[in-house]
């Protein structure tokens, strides 16, 4: 990957030293299931622990000749180990420690994930009660529509970072399958007994039917729910970048005192941060679909999975972790510019009150085409005359007649929206 995009915490868990120190936990505890089952004799499994070591360029060295990177591992270990290495990968075969200790790294990756997503989720939160009561123009197809709050916003957004801090648990506990049962996985050559012991101690659970490798939809729905952190996150991304459009300039994610937005044009103060984020995204999906064409293997497996997950499983896990980390910065950065949001508010001159109007004029008897009909070429007048919304329906005798005076006024009431969305508030108060 590229170094500027991986976190240090995330490098680390993808690092070769990592892996193949995964790979000899797998080997040790597979030893000491044999020596649980009586078939390896204590003495040699306590000598193999104490002088088995990883010499990453070592195992290099030797795959230049096998261009079997597990052979190379195997070998180089028993390099150390003398007469008493003969025990070592005990009928075992390359899957066996391969997707073994895959299981154990993007276990480690998910955890550092949940990590990031807490923070996400708190800094969202913060937000959202900081500006519950701060209206803004809400739109679709973006035409404005009608008021909510800023903080709506962000607590949608904290609804859905929370429903995915349990996806990525199930994920988690999905994606921590071993197997230690052998070529096409039929125990053959390996007891059930060591496969069980084994993973008990590495803390994984055991695949039902194995073929040769660990079912690859496993791996599949970790991407899978990566991919939706990753829509998540660009979708907040997405409306920052909306929002601080010069013609909106409500939001803006943070500046550097000395940060340069243009090299040609000094004015300039670009969402680059954001616009990170979402180009990170469309990779971070991709690999979905990878993930999901490697679920089809030939027969029992082969390795048409193995070169794509070299790939994608530390690919993917890092963009997330660095744009969840990335986001958790824009947020908390975020300024916001009242002014703006009232100016925006008022553009239309009162139009976004149109249902409500509808609404009333409804309760008061009218047919509701007719008062859609009158509300509708009131709106469309007010657009045409850039006159106030409200001085049109003045001019109606039938509103005059059904919402005289302060029944009208009422209509035009941000807090006609906002009051109902105290509920809603207390809710993610329930949550907290």
């Amino acid at each position: 990957m590229i170094a500027r995009y991986t976190r240090p915490e995330m490098a680390a868990i993808w690092s070769e030293e990592n892996k193949y120190q995964k790979w000899l936990a797998v080997e040790l505890a597979a030893l000491e299931g044999w020596q649980k089952a009586g078939v390896v004799p204590q003495p040699i499994v306590a000598a193999i622990k104490d002088q088995a070591k990883v010499d990453l360029e070592r195992i290099a060295e030797i795959e230049k000749e096998t261009q079997h990177d597990v052979i190379a591992f195997v070998q180089q270990v028993c390099e150390n180990l003398g007469e008493q290495g003969r025990f070592f990968h005990f009928g075992l075969t390359s899957s066996d420690v391969v997707d073994t200790a895959t299981a154990l790294q993007l276990r480690e990756a998910g955890w550092l994930l949940q990590k990031d997503l807490k923070a996400l989720e708190e800094a969202l939160r913060e937000k959202a009660w900081k500006y519950r009561d701060l209206p803004v123009i809400g739109r679709t197809h973006g035409v404005h529509a009608e008021p909510i709050t800023l903080g709506f916003k962000f607590a949608g957004w904290w609804a859905e970072v929370r429903r995915h801090q349990n996806r990525l648990e199930q994920a988690i506990a999905e994606i921590s399958t071993g197997k230690l049962s052998g070529a096409v996985g039929t125990y053959a050559n390996i007891l059930p007994e060591v496969e069980e012991y084994a993973l008990k101690r590495l803390g994984l659970s055991s695949e039902t039917f194995s073929t040769q490798v660990v079912a690859r939809d496993r791996h599949a729905f970790f991407i899978c729910i990566l991919g939706l952190i990753g829509a998540c996150s660009e979708r907040i991304a997405l409306q920052v970048r909306l929002l601080q459009q010069t013609e909106l300039g409500e939001l803006a994610e943070p500046f550097g005192q000395r940060q340069k937005g243009s090299s040609a044009m000094p004015h300039k103060r670009n969402p680059i941060l954001a616009e990170r984020v979402c180009g990170l995204a469309r990779v971070i999906k991709k690999n979905v679909a990878v993930a999901l064409d490697n679920i089809s293997l030939w027969h029992e497996r082969d390795i048409s999975h193995s070169s794509a997950e070299r790939l994608i499983l530390p690919e993917t896990t890092i963009l997330v972790d660095y744009a969840l980390n990335l986001l958790v910065s824009i947020v908390n950065g975020l300024e916001v510019f009242p002014d703006n949001i009232k100016r925006n508010l008022n553009h239309t001159r009162g139009l976004i009150f149109s249902q409500v109007v509808l609404s009333r004029l409804v309760e008061k008897g009218l047919p509701r085409m007719a008062a859609y009909e009158i509300v509708q070429k009131s709106a469309f007048k007010s657009l045409r005359e850039k006159r106030d919304f409200y001085d049109i329906l003045r001019e109606n005798d039938q509103v005059n007649q059904l919402l005289p005076g302060p029944e009208l006024e009422a209509c035009f009431q941000p807090g006609y929206f906002l009051r109902r969305l105290e509920r809603l508030f207390s809710r993610m108060g329930k949550e907290r």
